[in-house]
């Protein structure tokens, strides 16, 4: 549906985390008043409703996804079946109802236990920041093919992860550098750099709000099935040691991960 400018560039300011929400409601509202295209009022009025009904658009947990699903290049994964398969594992929670029981007064957005999922490390869905954040990997490994010096592999890393010295008879990777995005194996000609771990690194514990802090990253790269395991472990221990509705990233400075230490 066809947006006027005003109406685009109030929902641009929008907080980011209800953005998509609200504009799904604009259209929404513009459709049933056959309006055809949405408006600034279409926009305000949702806005509003939002404000005042917060509670009701709690669903207890969301996930959210990067581009990378619609076409995106950078992708070092790429699982259109996994934002799916986390929507499967939350639901089966019922976390809006665990929610209900545990804070004081009606859910906020800030309440919801938020998994993210970005198909590299690029990170557009800001997996850094919420209660589970998923970052697609793909880690180099040397083959046993010979090297044609041609430099692609170097001059692709932007972490300086990969050199070539002279001495050296194939490139050199440093893993302190890397952040497994594959696009030194995509762009080796002769195969020499190869595909090693594909999978997904895990951040846990990352919020916003009065004290923001990052995820904190597991060690290791997982698979798809690992990843969900990790998921339904950090599901299960949030759900055990909630208090009072708080974060995951809160729960976490109080507990630590070593649950996770146990799988």
């Amino acid at each position: 549906m066809k947006w006027t400018t005003q109406a685009e560039q109030a929902v641009s300011r929008v907080p980011f985390f209800v953005r998509r929400r609200v504009k799904k409601r604009a259209e929404e509202e513009a459709v049933q008043n056959r309006a055809l295209e949405v408006t600034l009022e279409h926009v305000r009025s949702c806005q509003q409703k939002f404000l005042k009904n917060m509670d009701s658009e709690v669903k207890g947990y969301r996930v959210e996804t990067c581009f990378g699903p619609n076409g995106c290049p950078n992708r070092a994964v790429a699982d259109d079946d996994l934002a799916g398969d986390l929507e499967r594992i939350a639901s089966q929670r019922n976390l809006r109802a665990f929610l209900k029981e545990r804070v004081q007064g009606p859910l906020k957005m800030h309440h919801e236990f938020r998994i993210s999922v970005s198909d590299c490390p690029n990170a557009c869905s800001r997996p850094q920041i919420v209660d589970i954040g998923l970052i697609g990997a793909s880690l180099p490994r040397l083959s046993q093919e010979e090297c044609s010096r041609c430099e692609a592999c170097v001059q692709v890393c932007k972490e300086d992860a990969v050199s070539l010295p002279e001495e050296a008879p194939a490139p050199v990777i440093d893993y302190h550098r890397c952040v497994a995005c594959g696009r030194c194996i995509s762009v080796c000609p002769t195969a020499t750099l190869q595909e090693d771990v594909k999978g997904y690194r895990i951040l846990v514990g990352g919020k916003l709000g009065r004290h923001p802090q990052l995820g904190t990253e597991i060690d290791g790269v997982y698979s798809k099935e690992d990843a969900l395991k990790v998921v339904e472990k950090c599901l299960d221990h949030y759900m055990s040691q909630n208090r009072h509705g708080e974060r995951f990233g809160e729960i976490l400075n109080r507990t630590g991960t070593e649950f996770l230490h146990e799988m």
